[in-house]
C-alpha cells in the first residue's frame, strides 16, 4: 500500500508529515514500515535543542539506539533543511541512519547534502515547538514528550 503521510499523535495533539519518497525511497518505506508495526509508539523526543531541531525514534531514550533493521544508505539530495523538514539522524557514518529522525525549527543550512530528507510537517508543527527543550548543550531532555502512536495514512 501506498501513503502519503506520517501522523504522529502527541499528548497535545497530532502532527502531520508529508512524506517524500521522490527524495529518499528507502527511507520513506524505512519509516513507514516502523510505523505500521507500532516501532515508534511511546517514543520520547529525547534531544531537542531551541532553534535547532527534535530528535526521537530512538526506542532506549538515550540517543544510542535503533530497530533491529539493518542500516540504510544515504539519499542526500539538494532539498534544503529548513523549518518543519523531516530528516534521518545518523552517526558520523553516512550510510548509518535506522530509525532515528529529528524536525527543524529553523533553517539549517549546515545539514543540506549531508542528512536524508524524508518528509516535511504540513500540520502541527506548533506542536512540535511546544516539546520540552533540552537544558543543556547537547539537548537531552529530563522527562522528555513522547510520541503515543505513529501511524503512516
Amino acid at each position: 500500500m501506498s501513503y502519503e503521510f506520517i501522523l504522529i499523535e502527541l499528548e497535545t495533539g497530532n502532527v502531520k508529515i508529508k512524506l517524500r519518497p521522490d527524495l529518499a525511497p528507502n527511507h520513506v518505506q524505512r519509516i513507514v514500515e516502523l510505523a505500521e508495526e507500532g516501532f515508534y509508539d511511546g517514543v520520547v523526543f529525547h534531544r531537542v535543542i531551541p532553534d535547532f531541531m527534535a530528535q526521537t525514534g530512538d526506542p532506549t531514550g538515550t540517543g544510542t539506539g535503533s530497530s533491529d533493521k539493518p542500516n540504510l544508505k544515504a539519499e542526500f539530495s539538494d532539498e534544503k533543511h529548513t523549518r518543519g523538514i523531516a530528516s534521518m539522524a545518523r552517526s558520523s557514518d553516512p550510510n548509518s541512519a535506522n530509525s532515528q529522525f529529528f524536525i527543524c525549527y529553523n533553517d539549517a543550512s549546515w545539514l543540506d547534502g549531508q542528512y536524508t530528507i524524508w518528509g516535511e510537517v504540513i500540520e502541527g508543527m506548533e506542536l512540535i515547538d511546544g516539546l520540552k527543550k533540552g537544558t543543556d548543550q547537547s539537548g537531552m531532555v529530563q522527562d522528555p514528550d513522547k510520541m503515543i502512536k505513529v501511524r503512516p495514512q
